[in-house]
């Protein structure tokens, strides 16, 4: 038995509440009645009348309430729903240098019982895992992006986002939506060159890594060999190809052409002898080894071949499309960044993970430099789908951090063993722990996640109730009360969490019932309408019967 009281848990107080004033209000109506020719009696009806009325009210709002509604009591006190409200964040706000319009923290919801926001400080990192459509869209992913006060970096699979938020965010700066999966219909106005972020040896090896690791966990072991050379030779050709100031559709060129030495001599003519080497060895290797490596190597870069994706990362034929330089994007101030990617067909996730990835950098390279060693505006990562959109290996580790630097990141994923096809269990349990603020949303069916979640939901004192019977006794019937430990909220419990209910654990505090709020409840309702009228899909004709 849970808190919830689904089998003969503590009664809720309020329903005590509710009847009380129901059995008054019925005693009011039959003195009033009794009474009614007076003027006494008159205004004891209004009185009664009132009176049955609030307690109908009462009544009705109870049954409307979810039973696990029960269960907020025995969770947290109130030194936890302090901790986590918004003058505390905007304490935290201020130690910061977070001031001017922008919000204390990140809104999570109101508190069951007591109403009182929920509030992340612009320190903390997010954690949220949400099953299918349970609400974390509309209730945690629309209202953070709107409440980033600098720039945002969204990821997602649906337009829904983009199509709620981007004519809000338009108003404060620059708009950049990539599409070339065509989610939300956005065309190829502007494009991006991967290779300004391999301008050295090692980020060209960062960024074939990120190439690589798509459709392959983090945690899963590759060939002791022949993935590092194709790794290895796959950097050395984006690297030439951004010495050369080259497309990086040459760099799969090159990689189909095991003997051609182009990319040796571009990288031996820009002085990077020990770079050309690496590449000249395997080029001489036998002609299994060679094609083994760069058999690799053609995989890591096979989403080059599409098409529809260069379009996007090339400049082709039309010179006026403006250039996205992630550098200039993280030096502005409110700009807004939505990278989409279908996840059934991830062509475009390699790029997905590599301009977020960019974008990062480039924000922690200016906190590194700016006062306090953080952004002076937080800048902000809804990473929704994460797992399938952009599957960043060093996730984990970043989470560590970047609260400290003023990046501030929101991962959504849909279950735990989503995120742990991902990272693994170690890394998944890490992403956990380090995230300051973890949302469990609902919707997931029992399992290892839950079971470990309602274990820390605490423990209650049950009430339980014993009666005996004795034919030899002066009184025969002996009537006890006791009580049991039991947890608060059981596995069953968090299986049935309703729509518009989350789980929330912040650090340094006991875990809160949430009441969430989705968007058409928020301060920016209108302003989402509007965006959704303007940029939201249009009705097509019908097809005829």
């Amino acid at each position: 038995m849970s808190a919830t009281g689904r089998r003969r848990g503590p009664r809720d107080p309020r329903l005590g509440f509710s009847a009380v004033v129901g059995a008054i209000a019925g005693l009011g109506l039959v003195v009033a009645a009794f009474l009614v020719d007076t003027a006494v009696g008159e205004g004891l009806v209004a009185v009664a009348a009132a009176c049955a009325a609030g307690a109908a009210y009462i009544r009705w709002r109870t049954k409307r309430r979810p039973e696990v509604d029960r269960a907020g009591r025995y969770l947290s006190g109130a030194a936890d729903r302090r901790r986590a409200g918004a003058r505390a964040a905007g304490a935290a706000a201020s130690r910061l240098g977070v001031t001017g319009n922008a919000a204390p923290g990140l809104f999570i919801g109101r508190t069951v019982p007591g109403n009182h926001g929920v509030w992340g400080s612009w320190e903390d990192m997010h954690l949220d895992i949400w099953g299918p459509r349970t609400g974390k869209t509309t209730s945690r992913a629309i209202p953070g992006v709107l409440a980033a006060p600098g720039i945002a970096v969204v990821t997602s699979n649906k337009r829904d986002i983009v199509d709620a938020t981007r004519g809000i965010r338009a108003e404060r700066g620059p708009v950049w939506v990539f599409d070339p999966q065509q989610q939300a219909g956005a065309p190829a106005a502007w494009w991006w060159n991967p290779l300004t972020f391999a301008h050295t040896f090692p980020r060209a090896v960062i960024l074939a890594g990120l190439f690589g690791s798509i459709g392959e966990a983090s945690h899963m072991r590759s060939d002791a060999y022949f993935h590092p050379a194709a790794q290895n030779v796959f950097a050395g050709l984006l690297f030439a190809a951004a010495l050369d100031g080259r497309p990086i559709t040459d760099a799969y060129r090159w990689i189909t052409r095991p003997t051609d030495d182009t990319p040796a001599r571009i990288l031996h003519a820009h002085h990077h002898a020990a770079v050309a080497a690496s590449i000249e060895a395997v080029q001489a290797a036998p002609s299994r080894q060679r094609s083994g490596v760069y058999g690799t190597a053609v995989q890591m870069a096979s989403f080059l071949t599409s098409p529809a994706l260069n379009r996007w990362i090339v400049p082709g034929d039309d010179p006026g499309r403006p250039e996205f330089r992630h550098a200039d994007f993280a030096s502005g101030s409110c700009g807004s960044l939505y990278l989409l990617s279908d996840d059934k067909e991830n062509f475009a996730s390699p790029v997905v993970l590599a301009l977020t990835t960019a974008v990062a950098y480039e924000l922690e390279g200016l906190a590194i430099e700016s006062p306090g060693g953080r952004l002076p505006i937080p800048a902000l990562f809804v990473l929704d789908e994460a797992a399938n959109v952009c599957p960043w290996d060093e996730l984990p580790f970043l989470y560590s951090h970047y609260g400290s630097r003023g990046i501030v990141m929101m991962t959504i994923l849909q279950s735990w063993e989503q995120g742990a096809a991902v990272w693994g269990e170690n890394g998944m349990a890490q992403l956990w722990g380090s995230a300051g603020i973890r949302v469990y949303g609902g919707g997931l069916p029992s399992g290892d996640f839950l079971t470990k979640l309602a274990a820390t939901s605490g423990i209650f004192e049950a009430p339980t109730f014993g009666h005996t019977q004795s034919a030899h006794a002066l009184w025969p019937h002996t009537f006890s009360r006791a009580s049991r430990s039991e947890m608060v909220l059981d596995v069953h419990d968090l299986n049935a969490l309703p729509r518009g209910r989350a789980y929330v654990q912040i650090k340094g505090g006991r875990p809160l019932l949430v009441r969430t709020v989705p968007w058409w409840e928020g301060p920016d309702a209108d302003g989402i309408r509007a965006s959704l009228m303007r940029h939201g899909p249009r009705p097509g004709p019908r097809p005829a019967r």
